[in-house]
């Protein structure tokens, strides 16, 4: 007896800047989505929106559509892999950049690999390892924290633990923040950061409003303040 078909989980990236509108595929890959039916993704708008920039050969309506975000269940994830189980492929897609790297997208692929379905990352952006190739700051050694703590005490805390902690180790550290939140940010980093300390800013990757600059603390405090709000950023500091 022939055994059941399994389809693959394909990790499929999207420009950072959302208002891109040419593909970050590779040819070989856009070949691949095109034959794709059934896509789970952070934001149905703006999968539709990149989707469409592929000038697919089949229109967007009659393709199927799951959300993954932080309110899904185990139980919804679990639904959302049945396509694979029938023998289908499908698409995942991160609001911006590479799927299930700091994106609830990675509760899917960690299911996947329990049900021994293969996952497929392609190649594409993202805006951690971009940030990090262009801040000068070790890259050999680096920790990724996600999100600071939103209550200033506890983040103050946070901020002089991980300064510590690259300086004991040589250690680029990284972290991001909800883009309204990023002027506090920068301002307690400014505050509570030693002087020696080096600080990279790197905002609005890969859009024509990039600024990335990396300068110690105490040469931040002397240059203009870049506008961090509402804008996408990745910190990096190196103690």
């Amino acid at each position: 007896m022939t055994a059941k078909k399994i389809g693959h989980l394909y990790l499929i990236p999207v420009p950072i800047d959302q208002n891109a509108k040419e593909s970050v595929l590779l040819e070989c890959h856009r070949k691949i989505v095109e034959g794709l039916d059934y896509f789970v993704v952070e934001n149905e708008k703006t999968a539709r929106f990149h989707l469409g920039a592929l000038n697919l050969h089949k229109p967007i309506n009659q393709l199927h559509f799951e959300v993954i975000d932080q309110t899904k269940t185990q139980e919804d994830i679990t639904r959302y892999l049945t396509p694979l189980l029938e023998g289908f492929d499908i698409g995942l897609l991160s609001e911006s950049g590479c799927p299930a790297v700091a994106d609830p997208g990675s509760k899917m692929v960690a299911l996947a690999h329990q049900k021994n379905i293969r996952v497929i990352p392609m190649t594409g952006p993202s805006s951690i390892i971009l940030a990090l190739m262009a801040s000068g700051l070790n890259g050999q050694q680096f920790k990724f924290h996600g999100y600071l703590p939103s209550e200033k005490e506890d983040r103050i805390k946070k901020i002089i633990a991980i300064e510590n902690e690259s300086s004991k180790h040589h250690e680029t550290q990284i972290f991001i923040e909800t883009p309204y939140r990023n002027q506090h940010i920068f301002n307690d980093l400014i505050g509570k950061l030693q002087d020696k300390t080096k600080l990279c800013i790197a905002l609005d990757m890969s859009s024509e409003s990039e600024f990335i600059l990396t300068k110690n603390i105490a040469n931040w405090k002397k240059e203009t303040t870049p506008d961090l709000k509402n804008k996408p950023c990745v910190f990096l500091l190196q103690g």
